[in-house]
């Protein structure tokens, strides 16, 4: 299995250092990854198209649109994962929609800034999430803009409305797998043992549907 890890964008949320935390966890699980730090990484579709995962940890920045469709391609066409984490991969290219929608959400706020707050599993039978009990997190908690179409993992709470907000996903883009999860402000966050399950179950899920789409 070969995935790619471009990384970048906003220092405040460590890209290079939560990159490190999630190649670790696919090389524990036979991956051989590829970092990179620049979005160039991207214009290859061919090569794209070669990779079972993608994993961006970009928050905010500009992508050129060589870049982008490629990735768009590799994933909507070729089948190839998506995975990633809080702005990482919930809050990049700010301007691209068609990257939104392929994500399924779009970051807005995080009131309060670091707090407490609780992470209820609702699906606990699905791969990602199995066996896996609500669990406390002090970060930031993520407010969102999400496709009603996605497959809701788990949720958190919001004390100054009440609202219930997903905070992992999965869902299909095309012939690709998309995962997501908005835990992951910085790499000290996945030092929580559920936040990185989560994250490493996600990505292997993502993962797997490019063996899919070729014996398909």
């Amino acid at each position: 299995m070969k995935a790619l890890i471009v990384y970048g964008g906003w220092e405040g949320h460590e890209p290079k250092q939560v990159s490190e935390v999630l190649a670790k966890a696919l090389r524990a699980n036979h991956f051989e990854v590829e970092m990179s730090d620049t979005l160039d990484a991207l214009r290859d579709v061919a090569k794209l198209k070669a990779l079972d995962l993608i994993v961006p940890e970009w928050t905010g920045g500009t992508i050129l649109r060589e870049q982008l469709q490629p990735l768009l391609s590799a994933v909507g066409e070729g089948g190839v994962g998506l995975a990633g984490l809080h702005g990482g991969m919930g809050d990049a290219f700010r301007s691209e929609t068609d990257y939104q929608f392929m994500v399924g959400g779009q970051w807005v706020a995080h009131p309060g800034g670091i707090v407490d707050y609780r992470v209820h599993i609702v699906d606990h039978a699905d791969p990602v999430t199995a066996g896996l009990k609500h669990f406390a997190m002090r970060s930031e908690q993520y407010y969102m803009h999400v496709d009603p179409s996605n497959h809701v993992l788990a949720t958190t709470t919001f004390e100054c409305n009440g609202c219930t907000m997903p905070v992992a996903w999965k869902r299909m883009y095309g012939k690709g797998r998309i995962f997501y999860s908005s835990l992951g402000h910085v790499a000290s966050d996945l030092n929580v043992p559920e936040a990185l399950t989560i994250i490493t179950r996600g990505m292997l899920w993502a993962a797997e549907g490019k063996g899919v789409v070729q014996q398909g």
